[in-house]
């Protein structure tokens, strides 16, 4: 992708400091993985090279992201909040975000664990468990460790996984056919597994997907 770099470095609005905040998010599962600070260099060699560089403020120098552990970050889109003093770099991350060694820098909650927190999540945030297993799934694909099925349907390609999802689709229909809702209740788990799996290969956000159907809803 091409950009004006000179449009773009004249719409932000530097701090003090000749800086700006740039969220960075997964392009695909759309998960925060971190934030930094890029200033104008840093900003025109992003757009020119399409790595991520910032702008280490307590070295006062630049740092391309992954020049040593390579875990860089493809940008896939540079974005600007209305007020232009806000950065979104929506990027292919080749490997975790965070010096930790976790995906991204967010891993931390506030929340307390409790007893029967897994029950609370099931009933609470119901929905979340699509977005964690979208981000395991965009995890698996970028790392691909090894002896992991979701490694092996990402090698074996799009054939592989389009098989996977008409199977699951035929098991769901047969559970149904039964009248088993513990059967039919396990085969819907997996054809939802094996779709996730392919919106990643396609590229496709399952955020875009829920989208669709809230303005259909609207109709």
């Amino acid at each position: 992708m091409t950009y004006d770099i000179q449009t773009l470095l004249s719409a932000i609005k530097w701090d003090a400091n000749g800086l700006v905040p740039a969220i960075v998010q997964d392009a695909s599962s759309k998960e925060v993985l971190m934030m930094a600070y890029m200033n104008e260099e840093s900003l025109k060699k992003s757009a020119e090279s399409g790595e991520t560089w910032f702008y280490s403020r307590s070295r006062q120098e630049l740092w391309h992201k992954g020049a040593t552990s390579g875990n860089t970050q493809q940008i896939t889109d540079l974005r600007y909040d209305c007020d232009g003093d806000t950065l979104l770099v929506l990027v292919k991350a080749n490997g975790p975000a965070c010096h930790t060694g976790e995906r991204t820098c967010f891993y931390r909650s506030a929340a307390q664990p409790a007893e029967g927190q897994e029950a609370a999540q099931a009933s609470g945030g119901k929905y979340d468990i699509f977005d964690s297993l979208e981000q395991t799934i965009a995890q698996r694909d970028e790392e691909r460790p090894e002896g992991a099925y979701t490694t092996y349907l990402f090698e074996k390609g799009v054939d592989k996984i389009l098989k996977k999802v008409g199977e699951e689709a035929a098991e769901v229909i047969i559970a149904a056919k039964n009248r088993s809702k513990d059967e039919l209740r396990y085969e819907a788990s997996d054809l939802l597994f094996h779709l996730l799996v392919l919106l990643r290969e396609q590229g496709l956000p399952f955020e875009d997907v829920l989208q669709e159907l809230a303005r259909r809803h609207k109709k």
